[in-house]
């Protein structure tokens, strides 16, 4: 049997699918469902202590679109080509309540080698260390700060904070990490001129892995209505971001180092998605929108697929990582090609 196993940050998961958060990990339920799976780990939902944030779930809603951004039934049987457009707020449930939901699935999650990951959202930064000193007294063994929620900019003031700033991030990880001991894995924004440079100082700052990225912003016009979709703008993703991801994957791994873990999120949809993240440098792989739309048997079909590729190619998933990365050349070094770009242009053009 192919070993999927996988070091990332300090721990070892038993494979690198993990589901990431969002409303589908919201509830104790949906944690037992998502480990169900066979998935590494589940990131549950996140929270913070903004009354703004948790009221914007209420007006939380999303829409599932195609290639050529029709809406589809959300059936939990999206097409390939599906994207999600979509707005969501924060738990609403007492932190401390959910704290020990999440810790008590944790607990449930060692005996099979996995794990459940408590989930941050900055807003307040002194408040943001105090939940994360409180997940590590309930027993949490990983926990996540998101610090790239799409959101951030739309969000009411004081409820979400997106930093962009390298500065910050090495200032944010930096007190997190004086706060808890336990591994601290850090979400990064995709909305950034250099996001390798933000994982450098997520690096700098302690933190044990980062995550790279989370979705981008977006407006999408209806052309019935002449109105935006849902209202407004909304965070995105889709099977075309991961060709942006791991060109960011395989950008943070040149200034991080080859043994620094970097996670990869946003655009992958199978197993073999996730294989394309790891080749360009991820150790594993949080898979949301996917999980969302089509339900958690992406996530364990996910596992399967990859085993069902290491079983095809041989070798293990840790013989994959950064392979493609480590491939790249530079424009430079390509090979001349002399008239060559007439064969990708009409006839008429030539």
């Amino acid at each position: 049997m192919p070993d999927l196993s996988i070091r990332v940050g300090g721990v070892t998961l038993n494979n690198p699918v993990i589901i990431g958060s969002g409303d589908h990990t919201m509830t104790e339920g949906a944690l037992v469902a998502a480990r169900a799976t066979g998935a590494g780990a589940v990131v549950a939902k996140s929270i913070n202590e903004s009354e703004a944030a948790k009221r914007q779930l209420d007006g939380s809603d999303h829409v599932l679109l195609d290639s050529r951004w029709n809406p589809i039934p959300w059936d939990f049987a999206p097409p390939p080509d599906a994207m999600l457009l979509g707005r969501s707020g924060l738990h609403q449930a007492p932190s401390e309540d959910w704290i020990d939901i999440v810790a008590a699935q944790d607990r449930e999650a060692a005996k099979t080698g996995q794990y459940v990951i408590g989930s941050i959202i900055l807003a307040n930064l002194d408040t943001a260390c105090d939940l994360a000193r409180r997940y590590q007294a309930a027993g949490i063994r990983v926990l996540e700060l998101n610090i790239g929620a799409p959101h951030g900019d739309e969000a009411v003031p004081g409820a979400i904070i997106q930093e962009r700033a390298a500065k910050r991030v090495r200032e944010i990880t930096a007190r997190l990490r004086a706060a808890i001991s336990i591994p601290l894995w850090i979400k990064l924004t995709g909305q950034s001129e250099d996001v390798g440079a933000l994982a450098l100082a997520a690096k700098e700052g302690g933190a044990d892995a980062t995550i790279v990225m989370g979705r981008f912003m977006a407006l999408v016009p209806d052309i019935e209505t002449r109105s935006p979709m849902l209202g407004t703008a909304g965070a995105i993703g889709g099977p075309w971001s991961l060709a942006l991801t791991c060109r960011w994957l395989a950008e943070a791994r040149k200034k991080v180092g080859a043994d620094y873990s970097l996670l990869g999120t946003n655009g992958a949809r199978d197993g073999l998605d996730v294989v394309r993240f790891l080749l360009a440098g991820a150790r594993a792989v949080e898979m949301t929108s996917a999980i969302m739309a089509g339900g958690f048997g992406v996530a364990r079909r996910a596992v399967a697929e990859i085993d069902a590729y290491l079983v095809r190619t041989g070798g293990s998933v840790e013989d994959l990582i950064g392979l493609a990365a480590e491939r790249r050349v530079a424009y430079g070094v390509q090979a001349d090609r002399p008239g060559y770009w007439r064969d990708f242009v009409p006839p008429e053009a030539r």
